[in-house]
């Protein structure tokens, strides 16, 4: 017999009506197509209620997030640096990513978000803006990113998805078209991507604090 999955609560704090919500469903419908939406899961509605009496922010920076300056494993992360990130309710689901500095979290940009992609391909594009910031503003720090396969499809300039095309995620794909594109017309060999080692360090600072 199958377990049966636990009942999860959503809480919206920006979407078309914030609030506490159920069901997924629910709260898809709330975020979906709204810019810069805020949502994220609790397993009771007591955990729910009581975040949705704090800020997002808060919550989180309060998920897997260590003390960067207070690390005190050997291997440390550069902290004047980019880091990006991607979230993804679903897979396929609704995509969003961002990224920020390493050292305040501060946000440098963000888009989405698009109603169909994967975690690796907003990795990617994450990736991409990534580097398009930072030679437009003639900067060269270090880029950190949590995937692996993200990394080597930048080295290959090229996305490696089964994600099947369509309509509904026709905005994503001009968006990957796009970023491929620049990686052939870009240098990047002066810049620096890393791997974010999340095990020694926590959530990588660009993270969407929904797990």
């Amino acid at each position: 017999m199958s377990k049966k999955a636990k009942q999860k609560f959503y809480v919206v704090w920006r979407g078309f009506k914030p609030g506490i919500y159920r069901s997924w469903e629910a709260c898809k419908k709330q975020v979906t197509g709204f810019e810069h939406a805020q949502y994220k899961s609790f397993n009771s509605l007591e955990e729910a209620e009581n975040a949705f009496e704090k800020s997002y922010e808060s919550i989180r920076e309060l998920k897997g997030k260590k003390n960067l300056q207070e690390l005190t494993t050997g291997k440390k992360p550069i902290l004047n640096s980019l880091s990006v990130d991607a979230a993804c309710k679903g897979n396929p689901g609704i995509l969003e990513y961002r990224g920020v500095y390493t050292d305040t979290g501060t946000e440098v940009f963000r888009r989405g978000p698009y109603e169909e992609g994967t975690v690796n391909i907003g990795e990617f594009l994450a990736i991409v803006l990534g580097l398009a910031w930072l030679k437009k503003n003639k900067l060269n720090l270090p880029i950190y990113s949590d995937s692996r396969t993200a990394l080597s499809w930048i080295r290959k300039k090229q996305v490696n998805t089964k994600l099947k095309w369509s309509s509904k995620n026709e905005p994503l794909l001009k968006a990957v078209l796009a970023a491929q594109q620049w990686l052939k017309e870009n240098d990047i060999s002066a810049f620096t991507l890393l791997k974010w080692e999340t095990r020694l360090w926590g959530e990588i600072p660009a993270d969407y604090g929904r797990k």
